[in-house]
Formats: C-alpha cells, sequence, structure tokens
C-alpha cells in the first residue's frame, strides 16, 4: 500500500434514522444542515456563545446545589437552614433563567456562526440557523438568519422530512445541502442588493 491510498479521504458516512421518530429526524436533519452549513463555507467560523450560556447557567445551579449539599454536611440542619432556603431559591431562580434564555433566546436555534467581513471592516455578520417540527407533524420548518450591524434578514423553508429522507431512512445529505445553499443565496442576494 502507497502513502496515498493511506490518507485517502474517508467515505461520506450515511446517516441512517427511524423515520418514524420524529424527534430522531429532526435532529438528524438539524446535523445535516449544520454540517452542510459550516462544512462547505470556510469563511465561518462557529461560534459556541448560546451552548456556553446555557453551560453557564447549568454550572452555576449545580454548584449552588453542591455548596447546600457540603455545608448541610458539616452544619446540620438547624444550623443550615438559611444557606439551605438560599441556595434552593438560588437554584431554581437559575432554572427559571435557564428557562427563558433556551425559549426566547435559543428558540430551537442549533448552529452560530460568525463571518467576518471582507477588507477587515469592523462589522461581523452572524449567520445562524434553527429549525422546528411539530410533535407527529412531518412538516421540518428550517430558518436561516443573517444578523449584521444594519439589522436582521431571515428565510424559512418548510418541506415534509420525506424531501430528504430515503425509504430507508437514510438523510440525503445533497438534498438537505440544495436547500441550505438555496436559503443562503437569497440572503446573500438581498445583502448585494441593498
Amino acid at each position: 500500500m502507497s502513502k496515498k491510498e493511506d490518507k485517502a479521504q474517508p467515505a461520506e458516512e450515511l446517516v441512517k434514522v427511524n423515520k418514524w421518530d420524529g424527534s430522531a429526524v429532526k435532529h438528524a436533519l438539524d446535523d445535516a444542515v449544520k454540517t452542510c452549513l459550516l462544512g462547505d463555507r470556510p469563511q465561518l467560523k462557529e461560534q459556541f456563545g448560546l451552548v456556553n450560556t446555557r453551560l453557564l447557567l447549568c454550572a452555576l445551579a449545580v454548584g449552588v446545589a453542591i455548596m447546600a449539599h457540603a455545608w448541610d454536611f458539616t452544619h446540620p440542619f438547624p444550623q443550615s437552614r438559611p444557606v439551605l432556603l438560599f441556595s434552593a431559591l438560588a437554584y431554581f431562580a437559575l432554572m427559571g433563567v435557564l428557562t427563558l434564555h433556551t425559549t426566547f433566546r435559543e428558540k430551537g436555534t442549533f448552529a452560530v456562526a460568525v463571518q467576518k467581513e471582507a477588507g477587515g471592516g469592523k462589522t461581523n455578520r452572524t449567520w445562524e440557523a434553527s429549525s422546528d417540527m411539530k410533535k407527529y407533524d412531518d412538516k421540518y420548518m428550517l430558518t436561516l438568519c443573517v444578523r449584521n450591524g444594519r439589522g436582521q434578514r431571515e428565510q424559512t423553508s418548510t418541506k415534509s422530512c420525506a424531501a430528504f429522507i430515503d425509504g430507508n431512512g437514510i438523510i440525503l445529505d445533497h438534498l438537505v445541502a440544495n436547500e441550505v445553499n438555496r436559503l443562503y443565496n437569497l440572503l446573500a442576494a438581498e445583502k448585494k442588493n441593498k
């Protein structure tokens, strides 16, 4: 075997999903969209701000719970009552903030990428991909949104998930890529027209 054959590109992995499991289908399509959006465009760099915020809120809540447990271990109940009260209230407040964050800020967003302006401009474009698929519904709604210093624009596509999956439950990446590219090009054309 030659070294060229050793370094050959691995074949694209086919993703097979139970086509009757709506949640699994949605997540598999989300992964395909994210791969297409970030894999085909080297100028887009993935940003993890939303995920990091969620992780920070969860870590704070767990930290408060651990602190309460440790304090109660070293100072039995009658002495630890104010600390336990504070910890319980802080934990539920953090869970409330986390719920608000995931409901109103994330809104089904699964990919965020930043595109630097050509020529070293100070404003960056932020691309967000989000999706929604209702329970017991086959309609997959994909929204691609771009934000820059001048405002926000978005394009939405609603298609049956059967348009992206074959009869055996295999995700057809080229069809997903066609739809993502169509939405991306529509947003890029709007940007050039303005």
